[in-house]
């Protein structure tokens, strides 16, 4: 839906490896670029950080030895927004591309590599991943060959599309999901446990436009079950 929008610029700015962290000063740098409030941004004080949802979902993340960044609400033209908000600085296994996601989504995503993701690649590789590359958290966009708004539109998405190991192999889900044996045994291990954690999963077999990553939100279903493909 947008190509070179403000928020794809401010997100850009904002996005870091998961164990890369970001300075105090870049810190600083940020929130002044945050509180500039460009023409189509509605910056507010946040008010999600007050609600005990947003406060217990933080907890955890501290519980889970989980370092991130809190952000502030942000509502962008098109119905676009993240609010309640984290940027994942590190949980132990560097991401990259990540930008604003739904504190929610930041917890699962980060459970989801620790217990799902290295044990697989140890099971079915004999190797651990030591990076997870994704193309990206926020998008303001629609879903593909629709007018509804993607949940990358509202910074609770996230796709992935390749993990590297620490014997330097690089497994890409566009590759992979046919590949040999044990690289299909991985990523279908990682697409099940996804599917048990998350409440989307979209991956190869759904359609073509997922041939190369695996899309994982956290949109609720009416069903009370994941919708996994």
């Amino acid at each position: 839906m947008v190509g070179d929008s403000t928020e794809e610029r401010w997100f850009s700015r904002a996005h870091v490896l998961s164990t890369g962290g970001l300075s105090i000063v870049m810190l600083a740098a940020l929130s002044a670029c945050i509180f500039r409030g460009d023409q189509d941004r509605d910056t507010t004080t946040n008010p999600s950080h007050m609600t005990p949802e947003f406060r217990q979902c933080l907890s955890n993340l501290n519980a889970q030895q989980i370092r991130y960044t809190p952000l502030p609400d942000q509502h962008f033209s098109g119905g676009c927004r993240a609010t309640g908000a984290v940027q994942l600085r590190d949980f132990g296994t560097p991401t990259t591309n990540l930008s604003a996601m739904t504190c929610p989504l930041a917890q699962t995503y980060a459970a989801w590599v620790r217990y799902g993701v290295r044990p697989a690649a140890r099971t079915a590789l004999g190797s651990d991943v030591v990076r997870v590359e994704t193309m990206g958290s926020y998008a303001c966009r629609p879903i593909s060959g629709t007018r509804t708004l993607s949940q990358h539109a509202f910074a609770n998405a996230v796709d992935v599309s390749a993990f590297v190991l620490a014997d330097g192999r690089r497994i890409t889900v566009r590759d992979g999901w046919r590949g040999d044996n044990q690289t299909q045994q991985f990523l279908r291990l990682i697409h099940g446990s996804a599917c048990r954690r998350f409440g989307t999963v979209l991956g190869p077999d759904y359609n073509a436009a997922h041939r190369d990553h695996l899309h994982v939100d956290m949109a609720p279903q009416a069903s009370g079950r994941s919708y996994c493909r």
